[in-house]
């Protein structure tokens, strides 16, 4: 029999793959595979929990965000109240300043005018006097002059004062 060069290759194979067995070679390769897969299932798993950590940040740090906003509107809102009141205040102030004033200047010129009347009022009096003086030194003469002009300037006198 004559053995011819498929033959042999046939054999060489078949030995090649005995001896690949009798190596462990399937199972080195396959702890080899599942090791590696192992290690990827590890970081998967490692990529998911650091995922779930950045979500959960996330979400805490959105929170935050919006108490700060809310924190910042109501600051804003507070400090609006606050300088509308301010002008409130100031506003009201200086109504009572003007209405002070005002007061002060209508007693200032109340009290101007009572003065005035008193003036012209004595100044009447002092004229209306000695115009009686000079009608009655001219008209009446003597005693009995000197004695009328001088019941009349008491009466003038006490008629304008």
């Amino acid at each position: 029999m004559t053995f011819d060069a498929p033959f042999w290759a046939l054999v060489a194979l078949v030995l090649f793959f005995a001896l690949i067995i009798y190596m462990k070679v399937p199972r080195t390769v396959s702890s080899a595979l599942d090791t590696r897969a192992d290690g990827i299932r590890k970081e998967l798993d490692e990529a998911k929990r650091l995922r779930a950590e950045a979500e959960a940040l996330l979400a805490e740090y959105k929170k935050k965000a919006a108490a700060a906003e809310a924190d910042a509107r109501d600051i804003v809102e507070q400090a609006k109240r606050e300088a509308a009141a301010l002008a409130a205040e100031a506003r009201q102030r200086t109504e009572e300043y003007v209405a002070g004033r005002t007061r002060l200047a209508e007693d200032k010129i109340a009290q101007a005018e009572h003065q005035a009347v008193q003036e012209v009022r004595a100044l009447s009096a002092d004229i209306a006097v000695a115009a009686a003086e000079t009608i009655l030194a001219v008209r009446v003469k003597g005693a009995e002059g000197e004695a009328l002009l001088a019941k009349t300037i008491g009466d003038v006198k006490a008629k304008l004062h």
